[in-house]
């Protein structure tokens, strides 16, 4: 059924997810369980800080979607409701049984939005970490032509599409990954497994088709009406931080505000989904707030973990 790769409480295991193999990511063995959804092309091992903490008084699980990692990825296409399925066999193999709280970044936390809305019961708190909007579609009506040669749906597939054809060590030298600099005290072989992560074709093979169905599947997830009354925290990125990060890159200032207008208000947005709800922007922190700021995503899940 599964083979562990790391002994002791922290289980890096394979297990059978919908007669496929899925590797899962299991800390600690006691308090609430906690479920966290990375983003699209982003590995569990980015939670690592995450992880340590919350897994000193809670179950803390994540996996790696089919085609990251070491989950094995066939041809079936690859969206938000597949990662509901696989969560809703993933839970049953585990044997969790409880109310669930469900952690979801980026398109995680498209897919928790999923999750939550056609599972309602399996969830007792959730935490929206900068996620990916049931309103995506409203980015692309924004008038922004220097950034849409920059960063598009059909730059990122072209990409994608590219990099899944390539091999292993073409990729790497093609990529260069590196270790974002406040992961660099996290322990060398964690920091490895990152790298040898970015360099997977099958990697690259996932998103593009995540990226083919996302928007399709925000729609979907929005014709699904219901509020929740679990407690919700929401998320969001420095907006002015994120700004002047991207001038940098010599994109300009006058675009770069206009997207993260939009974006601050698609967060905003997404408090709507509970009656419980509380939203925060993060102060220092851009897209990746679980590695910017992992001490307000500690404290925001601990938050909730204290009012069930």
């Amino acid at each position: 059924m599964k083979r562990d790769i790391l002994g002791g409480i922290n289980i890096i295991s394979i297990i059978k997810v919908k007669q496929k193999k899925m590797e899962v990511l299991s800390k600690g063995n006691k308090g609430k369980t906690i479920i966290i959804l990375s983003g699209m092309g982003c590995s569990f091992d980015e939670w690592y800080n995450i992880t340590e903490t919350l897994a000193e008084t809670n179950r803390v699980v994540m996996f790696h979607r089919p085609g990251l990692g070491n989950s094995e990825i066939r041809n079936e296409p690859r969206n938000t409701e597949a990662v509901v399925e696989e969560l809703i066999d993933l839970l049953l193999v585990l044997e969790i049984t409880e109310p669930i709280i469900l952690v979801g970044h980026s398109y995680g936390g498209l897919c928790a939005q999923h999750f939550v809305k056609s599972h309602p019961q399996k969830v007792a708190g959730l935490v929206l970490v900068d996620s990916t909007s049931e309103d995506l579609r409203e980015l692309d009506e924004l008038s922004l032509p220097v950034l849409n040669n920059y960063d598009t749906d059909k730059v990122w597939l072209e990409k994608c599409k590219s990099y899944s054809l390539m091999e292993q060590e073409q990729l790497k030298r093609m990529i260069n990954p590196s270790i974002p600099e406040k992961l660099e005290l996290i322990p060398e072989k964690v920091q490895q497994r990152l790298l040898d992560f970015l360099v997977r074709p099958s990697l690259y093979k996932a998103m593009y088709s995540e990226i083919s169905n996302w928007k399709k599947d925000a729609e979907m997830i929005k014709s699904i009406e219901t509020t929740l009354n679990v407690p919700l925290i929401v998320l969001g990125r420095d907006k002015e931080f994120s700004i002047r990060l991207e001038m940098q890159d010599g994109l300009p200032e006058e675009e770069l505000r206009v997207f993260e207008e939009k974006w601050e208000e698609l967060i905003t947005r997404q408090g709507n989904l509970s009656n419980d709800n509380k939203i925060l922007f993060v102060n220092g922190s851009t897209h990746y707030i679980h590695i910017d700021r992992p001490d307000i995503v500690i404290q925001s899940i601990s938050e909730i973990v204290n009012q069930i």
